[in-house]
């Protein structure tokens, strides 16, 4: 009689919890991204949309990709669910020596691909030159070459990161997620302080000499993202141990990471030439391209990572307990949350992308004809915005469930859609093509995944979600088109001045968050409860 009750409460409070650390996430990354855009800007303002620019952007590429394949993306979806195991069955103890036995192999292993790369990319340089000397394009030949050289300086960037992707992951499986959240933060300050001091401190006086100081912050940034979580974990009582044993777990880690390494091998060539292409293509289109998506993923980063980073250790717990019917219940209200944050923050974008764009980055070295060509691109983005966030969390879904193989399809597909689509779409479109067949690329993604996951269980299923959208989009359409005509508004009423453009957008984007979550509220969104019970808990608190 009194099970169910229990039941519930305890449900309710592990709700209450996962949201607040959602909420605690989410405001650590919002730091981060405003410190990313803060680096971009003063990136912009210094060097605009130069070749230099599209350089560095495309040079520090490689090493981030690099992260991705071996860190953040298969070792992570591999290492999370199998501690929650070691958890399980050797409590705190086999977990840390996991993580020494993942750590010591990675060092071996990423040491060796930042030296095997160091010379690739200085034998590319020269291979490069000498194509110049056939007939290449000269603009084309510089801003190839000149990438290969700082993407030399960058990728010992790769060893740090990787190590700080395992320690973040324990981390996370023992539930502290603000380290990790922290780490985007230590690399946007380096990099900010050293650009600030070679320009004014006088550090560096030539564009070059600027652009080496940033390489020095993105290092040195890359370091304290590795020192800060190994602190945090060293306090949970892990001593770091060189420890090169094969032991059964780290050997299930292995197996579960090869199909993943694949696919994300994938990804990191879908990336590299669509950078390469957009290096080929002019000197702003990757700048441009990088620019715009930095504000996509100001949301993405805020909310949908936060969102999938606190929800992948809980289903990844229902996963090994087989509990598939609280499996499917969690990854519902986490992707219920990422379409209730990021389809109006989509609109939200696309309808404000102007004076955004001049607001964050016209200035110096970036002016309003960079703006103009920036738009466009920025548009498309948006649009593509809630297709990112999904797929975000529907591979934590996968790989929860030790399934790594289906995110190997699905990025192999995305892979032939948006290199087929950039390559027709770069020349009668230009940057704009390249943005195009990526978003293209991105929604067949979603489209597969989804499809995959409501094959493998019913739970999982859009279907649960279709009423939930059909609210969140038409809640957004009605936000989007008041903020619109208030912006009209308020561009023929008031001076076009940049204090006037800041005012603007933080009185309409307010408006807009109170009508939108109005709207939501008044249509019943499920989960709408859950949210009240946390506020009124919170505020009984300092009642």
């Amino acid at each position: 009689m009194h099970l169910r009750p229990r039941a519930c409460a305890a449900e309710t409070e592990q709700v209450s919890k996962s949201l607040k650390n959602i909420g605690v996430v989410s405001a650590l990354t919002m730091v981060s991204r405003v410190l990313g855009l803060g680096r971009d800007m003063l990136v912009t303002a210094v060097f605009g949309t130069s070749a230099l620019a599209s350089i560095f952007y495309t040079a520090f590429t490689l090493p981030n990709l690099f992260r991705r394949l071996l860190g953040e993306g298969a070792l992570s979806a591999a290492l999370v669910p199998t501690l929650q195991e070691e958890l399980k069955a050797r409590e705190r103890q086999g977990a840390f020596e996991l993580v020494n036995q993942v750590a010591s192999w990675l060092l071996v292993v990423t040491g060796g691909i930042v030296a095997l790369a160091m010379l690739a990319l200085a034998q590319a340089g020269k291979l490069v030159s000498i194509a110049g000397n056939w007939g290449m394009e000269v603009a084309t030949t510089q801003r190839l070459v000149a990438s290969a050289d700082y993407a030399i300086l960058l990728f010992p960037y790769l060893v740090f990161v990787c190590l700080a992707a395992v320690l973040s992951a324990a981390l996370q499986t023992l539930h502290r997620f603000v380290e990790p959240a922290l780490s985007p933060i230590w690399l946007n300050l380096a990099m900010i302080g050293a650009l600030s001091g070679a320009v004014y401190c006088g550090w560096a006086e030539t564009p070059d000499g600027r652009m080496h100081w940033l390489c020095v912050g993105a290092l040195g940034g890359g370091f304290l993202q590795m020192a800060v979580p190994a602190a945090a974990l060293m306090r949970e009582g892990w001593r770091p141990r060189f420890d090169l044993g094969r032991s059964g777990p780290l050997r299930q880690i292995v197996a579960l990471m090869g199909p993943t390494v694949f696919g994300s091998a994938i990804y990191l060539i879908n990336m590299a030439v669509s950078r390469f292409i957009g290096l080929s293509l002019n000197d702003s289109a990757v700048t441009v391209l990088n620019l715009a998506t930095r504000l996509m993923e100001l949301p993405i980063g805020v909310f949908a990572i936060a969102i999938s980073t606190v929800v992948f250790p809980l289903i990844a717990k229902h996963a090994a307990d087989r509990d598939d019917e609280k499996l499917a219940q969690s990854y519902r209200k986490g992707m219920r949350l990422i379409l209730v944050i990021n389809v109006p923050a989509a609109v939200g974008l696309a309808v404000l992308a102007e004076p955004l764009v001049r607001v964050l980055f016209q200035r110096g070295a970036f002016v309003a004809s960079d703006t103009a060509l920036m738009l466009p691109v920025l548009a498309v983005y948006a649009l593509g915005l809630p297709f990112f966030s999904f797929v975000n969390l529907a591979l934590k879904a996968f790989y929860a469930r030790k399934d790594t193989v289906t995110p190997v399809r699905a990025a192999l597909l995305s892979f032939i859609v948006n290199l087929g689509l950039s390559v027709a779409l770069m020349g009668p479109l230009g940057t704009v093509g390249l943005a195009v067949a990526g978003n293209v690329a991105i929604v067949v993604q979603a489209w597969f995944l989804q499809r995959q996951l409501g094959a493998g269980h019913a739970g999982l299923r859009f279907a649960h979600l279709t009423r939930d959208l059909m609210k969140i989009v038409g809640a957004s359409l009605v936000m989007g088109l008041a903020v619109g005509g208030g912006w009209w508004l308020w561009s023929h009423f008031v001076s076009g001045s940049k204090i006037g453009d800041v005012l603007g957008l933080a009185v309409l984007i307010a408006v807009g968050v109170l009508l939108y979550s109005g709207l939501l509220w008044a249509l019943r969104i499920e989960g709408r409860e859950e949210l009240a019970a946390m506020f009124n808990k919170f505020r009984s608190k300092f009642a």
